[in-house]
């Protein structure tokens, strides 16, 4: 089809065959991802002038993907974001994982979803070119229990969206909570910071995290701190120095009214290009990251650097800690169960 076109793009260091995709639909969006991590390489947006842009962060090769990447554009699993200790406790047993930052497991671990390559094949939808991914993560993989098999469904559609569509099974219970990793700068990839991007987030509460960015189990109020996105604001107006700011965020937002319903959750946007993005999601929580690691060290596509918060990242999915704090909505998905969970990016342009 002339709106899927299929392509290699390498091998990985243990020769298996990688494959990148370009998805084009009627309404000017065009997205380029790879079976390694399922991970979406390119996002190109129209601004208010029509003029389009690269708005993901990423690389040109494999090799940078597979060796350098801060999980750039892929999805994260069994288990996005954190879990302590490498460790969780389930129906009386304990299930040691694999560590990978620090004494923690981190995205799944060293060779979770988003470090294998993933089977691909494009899929018949309407309103717009679609991409299903499939993978199969066995019994003790990273030390997880249960067989799970993973499904993705990618969809860029002809009024301006990219959809992505969550799936999974198993034959024991296991948690899973899966995100998608994309860093977007709406001005463009490799354009400087996005510290000018205005944002807002349904949300007035957040899951407090300790100096290892852990989750204590406090879910806290955002009114009166710099955490507060219910309106609208720049996200560097309190990034700083001093009184009432933050060097950066990472942290995890609870939303409203989170009733299994695909709603519209957060609005990211860049007054200089126009271009807007609204977030829409059936999760019942959002976690924030502004790339705060990168330092410019990383040579991205066209052999541009990633300064300090030259992305941001806007994921949707359950509470990071979950395995750990009861009240917490529960990610552990059981034989008789599908995890099931939608992401929406909405792409609209202001006119001013």
């Amino acid at each position: 089809m002339e709106d899927l076109q299929r392509e290699p793009f390498g091998q990985t260091v243990d020769g298996q065959e990688v494959e990148r995709f370009t998805l084009r639909s009627q309404g000017g969006l065009v997205l380029r991802a790879i079976s390694f991590g399922a991970t979406v390489t390119q996002l190109w947006v129209p601004d208010r002038d029509g003029r389009s842009a690269d708005i993901v962060l990423g690389f040109d090769d494999l090799d940078s993907y597979q060796s350098l990447s801060p999980y750039f554009g892929c999805v994260v699993g069994r288990v996005a974001f954190r879990i302590a200790h490498a460790q969780f406790a389930l129906e009386g047993t304990t299930h040691r994982l694999t560590r990978n930052n620090g004494d923690h497991h981190l995205h799944g671990g060293p060779r979770g979803f988003s470090w294998r390559v993933w089977q691909a094949e494009p899929i018949a939808r309407a309103g717009g070119p679609a991409l299903r991914f499939r993978i199969v993560s066995d019994d003790g993989d990273q030390g997880y229990p249960g067989r799970v098999q993973a499904e993705i469904v990618y969809q860029v559609t002809d009024d301006h969206c990219f959809l992505i569509e969550y799936s999974a099974a198993t034959d024991r219970p296991t948690p899973i909570n899966m995100t998608h990793h994309g860093y977007f700068n709406l001005a463009g990839a490799g354009s400087g910071d996005i510290l000018q991007h205005t944002l807002q987030v349904d949300a007035d509460r957040y899951s407090e995290t300790d100096a290892e960015t852990l989750p204590t189990g406090r879910l806290l109020p955002v009114t009166g701190t710099p955490l507060d996105f219910q309106q609208t604001m720049p996200i560097g107006q309190r990034v700083g120095q001093g009184t009432g700011r933050v060097p950066g965020y990472d942290l995890a937002y609870c939303l409203q009214d989170a009733a299994g319903q695909v709603r519209r959750v957060a609005s990211l946007g860049d007054p200089a290009s126009g271009r807007m993005l609204d977030v829409l999601t059936d999760a019942p929580a959002l976690v924030l990251y502004t790339g705060n690691q990168l330092d410019g060290s990383l040579q991205g596509k066209a052999g541009c650097r990633y300064p300090q918060f030259g992305g941001v990242c806007l994921e949707t999915g359950n509470l990071p800690g979950a395995v750990h704090h009861a009240h917490f909505p529960s990610i552990v998905v059981r034989p008789e169960q599908v995890y099931r969970h939608t992401c929406v990016y909405r792409f609209r342009v202001s006119p001013t």
